[in-house]
């Protein structure tokens, strides 16, 4: 998104909420807290650029982003959660999770890349593994970007033509549309069997990138208690059309 003077408002709250962050992650390291976001989607639903939009400002040394590619034979006889414990957070970091083992919940359930003797364990597994995570002091946030089969097709015809965006394309994007049906039926699947009171839910409409990056900033920032928090300026109210927590039926 190019700065023009009529988006010079959204410019100026990003760099607040910027300056936020990096209050926030010097709480982080001189508390020596552990944070975990976790970003999931369909594909395109903008989870890669908010993350580039919560860490361009934040110290690298206090920060990961994780984005793990498929597993190798190694780790396909591993305990399924291994490799993404190996990623946690040391005491006074940050970690963002590009996917995550959720993996297991949506993509690899619709992809056939699992069993659905494994699928069943992991949704039993993943709720006593997200409980160990909290009760030993992890700040766990899980974050949704939503999109619709428009705004999804008309990204993914961008990747295509677009030569910047070709490292994007996937086996799983290439088939994003014609199972559009089969990850909605995951997806709620995924919310209904692992939203839970300490390890709820967060939906971001993504239809509208730049209104997803600034209200997801500003929710993870509302959540946590840091020192000099506010000094910006910048205000924590979420906006509930574009921020919302999953409610079960």
């Amino acid at each position: 998104m190019k700065y023009t003077e009529e988006n010079e408002p959204y410019f100026k709250e990003l760099e607040q909420l910027q300056i936020e962050l990096v209050q926030m992650q010097r709480w982080v390291q001189e508390t020596n807290s552990r944070v975990v976001v976790i970003f999931e989607g369909r594909d395109t639903a903008g989870k890669g650029g908010a993350i580039f939009h919560f860490s361009r400002f934040l110290n690298p040394r206090a920060m990961r982003t994780v984005a793990l590619p498929k597993p190798s034979d190694a780790e396909r006889g591993q305990w399924y959660f291994q490799r993404y414990i190996t990623q946690l957070p040391n005491p006074g970091e940050i970690v963002f999770y590009d996917r995550s083992w959720y993996n297991r919940a949506v993509v690899e359930p619709v992809m056939g890349f699992c069993t659905e003797a494994q699928y069943h364990q992991f949704m039993k597994q993943v709720l006593l593994f997200e409980q160990m995570l909290v009760e030993d002091g992890i700040l766990l946030f899980k974050l949704w970007f939503s999109i619709n089969i428009t705004e999804q097709q008309k990204r993914l015809e961008e990747r295509k033509i677009n030569p910047l965006k070709h490292w994007k394309l996937s086996t799983v994007d290439t088939l994003a549309q014609q199972k559009w049906n089969d990850f909605t039926l995951y997806k709620e699947k995924m919310f209904e069997g692992t939203h839970t009171d300490i390890a709820p839910w967060t939906i971001i409409k993504g239809n509208h990138k730049p209104s997803a990056r600034i209200e997801a900033i500003r929710f993870i920032l509302s959540q946590i208690e840091y020192t000099n928090k506010g000094f910006s300026g910048v205000s924590f109210g979420v906006n509930k059309e574009i921020v919302w927590q999953y409610k079960p039926n």
